[in-house]
């Protein structure tokens, strides 16, 4: 085996690091930490020795020697054939034989019921090692009780034996090191093999592989140590065993260092289909799904059969790449192979598969299928309801596991559950899943918490959240991603920045200082999960730097060309001004889906190019009609309709409307009628737009439309229509602030003030709050926020006075101040102090005074810009000689030398 491409050479010995050891008294106790403890309870024997090997024992005849030697030969050779019934069954017959055992037949039955989980008969065995006096004597035999104790005792036990051990060999401490290992005590099995070499007993190749499975679980740079310490031990003793490889190729994957699985793949001539299996597995657990899929491509050229387990690690790559075909492929081997259609984990990666690709049905007939399902196959399917959006089966189907099928949820089923009860209509007692979750005692499992955090933050309930993160003893990169998520979906876009940067800084103390022992259990890394969901916070508060940084990230990481990252850039850049920057990312995207276009249409409109937002969609519809699978669905209509809107392309929008269901197969939707209403109303044909909600179906929800017609209305001062739209408004949706809002400012508009106050009492007595106006700005590493009227900021005085000098200013350059904005009935003199106050004159201001000259200004606004603010923004922008960027709740002004993009069309 070549060391080409492999870790370089290391010492002699096989040395292991200084890390972290156990306790002084672990250490200590090791080999005998159990003395002092009570002795090993058996049951009660004679105290006259039977033992065979005695040399008191009464001569025997010939036959019955070789009766004995015939029911041991029988014994092993039914242990080495895996027949452990049979094996024991041989043993009972023996015993009823009275031929006693001896030193040869003990190993045997004791690894039949060791491989047999069966304590209760392996206890039994022991007493009868005890009685024939072969306990202490012949080491095979207690290393064989050690071996039974670690797969089916519990580490006391395997103590009190291995404790008792004389003469300790390879193989015991094989048998103890490994025992170690399935009770997960990774350091005390590293300590063991420090004994071990301390006594001066060479590590096999047993103990590489029970050393490899250390290192995988010794997180940091321990592990990697470690490992690379092991490999070069095993290259110096010229261990080129396949199972010896094999364990080490599941080493490196599990410490992140796939290139040196893959080299190890490449250099061993010898692979069996375990090392093939090994291979896949990894790259499929890594995320790397298409390398899994050539591995098995070579594997099958190798003339290497696949097998269950190839399956069911191959079935997750067709899944998250979304190959139903190829998946089919695999289904129709599966029904070739008899054997496979019985394996539960194939039944169970074919539903995942099938579920994935959006074919809940076909997996639901696998499922249907399975004669004896296990919980992993129940989890399979109530997964697959979840993610296809079918709360209702998924719950359904929980509820038949338990009531039915007899089966108590495990972890997995919960977290996977959990999501299907926040999304369900019909499932109101939430808190009541999370005690049931307290009740089964997995409320500190990890995946389970995630799954409860995303709940709560659904429910809007984001302290609760914020409660279970910071509880949680261990978190991955899902944790973080959830409660960043979380923060987004309410709102909280500075805080899951905050978070993003803190996850950043315990990834760097974890790579640095190898803290094992803090809440991070593995390094963190954020991923195309963290990226989707922080760039729409980056979006939303306008944070063009970190959304720069993000995006750096994504390149270094390779993570850039994930089509859901790039969207999400597309997205980011948009909406933070960038347009140029925004289709740069478009046109480099190696896969672009719907939603990528979708975004850059939505962009476009947004920034008021209606013309290159038709030319987008034309091109989006040709491709489509040359054979890509990205056609115009709902929400690119929606995106070119709003379009036109903000365009004053009417009828280029109305003949697309028109023609939407005969030329592209979409439907008109309550939320298109919705849109053509605010393209007429914009443009002033609030008698068109009225009639085009008259002839709505009576089955469409026509709160969008009414909405559009009242936000018209406002535009244009049109009382009449406005008072008809906000009655069918205050009765569909009674509690929204905003149409309350615009009725009262139409009625201000009109200097009927009676009305417009009669309006905020109603509003008041129904207990609905408008919401304030809000202003960002981001400058350096921190986005800073302003309400209207504030004065919290630090420089809220310098703010004002500024705003005080620039209104002169502009004052001389001809603005006169717009007091119609200011919706209360005062004086002149207030009416002008309320419009300096406006939140994003605020922020501008802020802005010009923080950054150096010529630099852009960028601020987002959660409201309407006003009347005011639009002209004063305007002059500002001339007199400080900046480009100034405002993005308001519906639209974009780029504000430069006097005049703004939107063309006073907004």
């Amino acid at each position: 085996m070549s060391s080409a491409q492999l870790p370089p050479p290391l010492p002699l010995s096989l040395p292991l690091p200084s890390i972290s050891s156990p306790s002084p008294l672990q250490t200590q106790h090791l080999c005998s930490l159990h003395r002092q403890r009570a002795t090993l309870q058996l049951p009660t024997t004679s105290t006259t020795s039977t033992s065979g090997t005695s040399s008191t024992s009464p001569s025997k005849p010939t036959s019955q020697v070789h009766s004995k030697t015939s029911w041991i030969y029988t014994l092993r050779s039914q242990t080495r054939s895996n027949l452990f019934k049979e094996a024991i069954s041989t043993y009972v017959a023996m015993m009823k034989e009275g031929i006693t055992p001896d030193n040869f037949a003990f190993p045997a039955v004791l690894k039949a019921v060791a491989d047999l989980d069966d304590l209760n008969s392996g206890k039994q065995i022991h007493a009868h090692v005890v009685k024939f006096g072969y306990l202490s004597m012949v080491t095979s035999v207690e290393n064989t009780l050690v071996n039974l104790y670690g797969k089916c005792g519990d580490i006391d036990d395997v103590y009190k034996v291995f404790d008792r051990i004389p003469q300790r060999d390879q193989v015991s401490w094989n048998s103890m090191i490994a025992a170690l290992c399935r009770f997960e005590e990774w350091r005390l099995a590293l300590e063991a093999l420090r004994l071990m070499q301390m006594e001066g007993i060479e590590p096999s190749s047993f103990t590489l592989v029970s050393a490899s499975l250390m290192c995988s679980n010794l997180h940091g740079e321990d592990g990697w140590r470690l490992g690379r310490a092991v490999h070069g031990y095993a290259l110096r003793r010229g261990d080129v065993r396949t199972f010896t490889v094999n364990a080490l190729m599941a080493m490196y994957a599990k410490l992140g260092k796939l290139d040196y699985a893959k080299a190890l793949l490449n250099v061993f001539e010898d692979r069996d289909l375990v090392t093939w299996n090994t291979m896949i597995s990894s790259l499929t657990q890594n995320d790397h799904f298409i390398e899994s899929l050539v591995v098995i491509y070579g594997m099958i050229r190798a003339g290497v059969k696949p097998d269950g387990v190839t399956i069911a690690s191959v079935l997750p790559a067709c899944a998250h790449l979304e190959l139903l075909e190829l998946g089919k492929e695999i289904h129709a081997y599966v029904l070739r192979n008899d054997d496979f259609s019985k394996n539960p984990f194939v039944a169970s990666a074919l539903v995942d598969m099938y579920c994935n690709c959006k074919q809940a049905a076909s997996a639901r007939l696998i499922f249907d299928a399975v004669m004896e399902k296990k919980i992993a196959l129940w989890n399979a399917m109530i997964t697959g309801y979840t993610q296809n959006g079918q709360y209702d089966k998924a719950l359904m189907l929980f509820i038949e596991m338990m009531a039915v099928a007899g089966l108590y949820p495990n972890p997995t089923t919960m977290a996977s559950v959990l999501p299907a009860c926040v999304h369900c209509k019909g499932f109101s007692d939430r808190e009541g899943i999370h005690s049931f979750v307290i009740k089964l005692g997995f409320q500190g499992q990890m995946y389970v918490q995630n799954a409860l955090m995303d709940m709560y933050a659904r429910m809007g309930k984001i302290e609760t959240t914020e409660a279970i993160f910071d509880s949680m003893e261990f978190r991955d990169t899902v944790s973080w991603n959830t409660m960043i998520t979380g923060y987004v979906f309410c709102g909280c876009h500075s805080d899951a920045l905050l978070l993003l940067h803190e996850m950043q800084k315990m990834s760097e103390k974890y790579m640095n200082e190898n803290d094992c022992e803090s809440n991070v259990r593995m390094p963190l890394k954020a991923n195309s999960i963290t990226l989707m969901t922080i760039l729409p916070g980056c979006a939303a508060l306008s944070a063009l730097a970190k959304g720069k940084e993000v995006h750096a990230y994504a390149i270094r990481n390779a993570l850039a060309s994930d089509v859901a990252v790039g969207s999400a850039l597309v997205d980011m850049y948009a909406k933070c001004g960038c347009l140029i920057l925004s289709r740069r990312v478009f046109n480099k995207m190696p896969k672009k889906n719907v939603i990528t276009w979708n975004v850059l249409i939505m962009a476009y409109g947004m920034h008021g190019q209606g013309d290159e937002a038709l030319s987008l969609f034309r091109i989006m519809v040709a491709k489509g009609a040359m054979g890509s699978d990205v056609k115009p669905n709902e929400v690119t209509f929606i995106a070119v309709f709003a379009a036109c809107s903000h365009s004053g392309l009417v009828d280029e929008g109305h003949s697309i409307f028109y023609k939407m269901k005969a030329e592209h197969g979409v439907e008109p939707t309550s939320d298109h009628y919705a849109c053509m209403v605010d393209l007429l109303g914009r443009a002033g044909r609030l008698e068109d737009a009225y009639q085009l909600i008259n002839d709505m179906a009576p089955e469409f929800d026509k709160a969008g439309a009414w909405s559009s017609m009242l936000g018209a209305c406002r535009i244009h001062k049109n009382v009449r229509l406005g008072e008809i739209a906000a009655r069918n408004l205050f009765h569909l949706e009674p509690h929204v602030a905003s149409h309350y809002v615009l009725l009262s400012n139409i009625y201000s508009y009109a200097g009927q003030w009676d009305k417009a106050t009669e309006v905020r009492k109603n509003m008041k007595e129904m207990g609905v709050t408008k919401e304030p106006g809000c202003s960002w700005i981001e400058f350096g590493d921190e986005v800073h926020k302003f309400m209207a009227g504030d004065a919290s900021h630090p420089q809220s005085e310098h703010l004002y006075a500024f705003l005080e000098d620039l209104s002169e200013r502009m004052r001389k350059e001809g603005y006169v101040p717009d007091t119609s904005c200011v919706l209360h009935d005062v004086d002149l003199e207030e009416k002008e102090n309320l419009l300096c106050g406006h939140s994003e004159k605020l922020a501008i201001a802020f802005g010009i005074l923080s950054t150096p000259p010529g630099t852009v200004i960028r601020v987002a606004k959660n409201l309407r810009i006003c009347n005011d603010c639009h002209v004063a923004t305007k002059f500002i922008s001339k007199i400080v000689g900046r480009e100034i960027i405002v993005r308001d709740v519906r639209r974009f002004h780029h504000f430069k030398d006097g005049t703004c993009s939107c063309g006073d069309y907004w």
